[in-house]
């Protein structure tokens, strides 16, 4: 009966050897070893045997990626303006023995440190800068953090700033200052535009005025040579008329006499102050100059190799004495 006993105890023993040596560590953990109450090595993930009673499991680290929330706090800008600001951080175990035995309580830690360096960051910023740089904000407290926290044997990742919230009467002046920007802005835009629409209208009386230059200076060249061809022409009717006289053709000149005669009644037509002109006209004077000078016109037309001289006028014979009656 005593030695069933025995049996029994030994079993019991055995079984609670085996429980206490054996440690199966999940993955993403690590589990201090301490002897007699001092650290002597880590355990990985998997299956480990510890002696008992010697050896004991101390703690036990999470190394995988952590998040942990900053809670809203008050800051003094560089420029005494008072902000609430928040934010998030991700950090992650490398050392599970300095993250143990380095610090007490870890992730309180870590939370009071990043809350210290959120204010001193935002102390020395401006608000204009604290509202429009904050990835500037991030890269500074993740660099200030990470590297207060490498003796812990931590590894932080990410620091984001969530909200930063001004005094209502701050966010009311910002927003009448940002109207004033904006109004600022678009009275310049329009001065611009403007002064834009001033230059090109300038540039296109310019051009008008510059192609209104080269029409009249065309045209003028253009009446300059009408007046020119015109000159040929009655140089050429000039000197035909001429050669007409030279030759003893009196109607000749009644080409002149009739193209004086013209001119001179259209300049009289002309007239602005003449309303109505009575004057004796001799319509066949005018006939035969006309006529004059059609003749003259048909007989330059005329080559002169078929121009037919015109008959020698007859000699006027000497008038016959009357016959006398004689007496019977």
């Amino acid at each position: 009966m005593s030695f069933s006993l025995f049996a029994v105890i030994l079993v019991v023993l055995g079984i609670m050897l085996v429980f206490k040596a054996v440690t199966v560590v999940p993955q993403g953990w690590n589990y201090t070893v301490e002897r007699f109450g001092k650290y002597t090595s880590s355990l990985s993930p998997g299956l480990h045997l510890i002696t008992p009673f010697i050896e004991s499991i101390g703690r036990k680290i999470n190394l995988m990626e952590q998040v942990l929330d900053v809670p809203s706090q008050q800051a003094i800008t560089k420029d005494n303006a008072a902000v609430t600001a928040d934010g998030v951080m991700f950090f992650q175990i490398l050392d599970a023995a300095k993250a143990a035995y380095e610090v007490q309580n870890l992730p309180l830690a870590i939370l009071n440190l990043t809350m210290t360096n959120i204010r001193t960051v935002m102390g020395s910023m401006d608000l204009d800068e604290l509202l429009s740089q904050r990835d500037s904000i991030n890269a500074r407290l993740l660099r200030v953090v990470d590297e207060a926290t490498t003796p812990w044997g931590v590894k932080v990742t990410r620091i984001e700033i969530k909200d930063i919230s001004p005094p209502k009467d701050l966010v009311d002046a910002m927003a009448r200052q940002m109207k004033a920007e904006r109004e600022k802005r678009a009275e310049i835009l329009e001065a611009e535009g403007s002064k834009q629409s001033a230059i090109l209208r300038a540039e296109g009386q310019k051009q008008s005025q510059i192609l209104e230059a080269e029409g009249k200076r065309e045209a003028a060249f253009r009446e300059a040579e009408a007046r020119e061809r015109l000159a040929e022409a009655e140089a050429r009717a000039t000197a035909m008329v001429s050669e007409a006289i030279g030759k003893g053709d009196v109607q000749a000149i009644n080409y002149f006499i009739a193209q004086r005669y013209v001119d001179a009644l259209k300049e009289v037509a002309k007239a602005p102050n003449g309303k109505l002109i009575m004057m004796p006209l001799e319509a066949s004077g005018i006939i035969g100059s006309i006529a004059g000078i059609a003749e003259l016109a048909k007989e330059a037309m005329i080559p002169p190799g078929s121009r037919t001289e015109p008959p020698p006028p007859a000699t006027p014979q000497p008038p016959r004495p009357p016959r006398i009656p004689t007496a019977g």
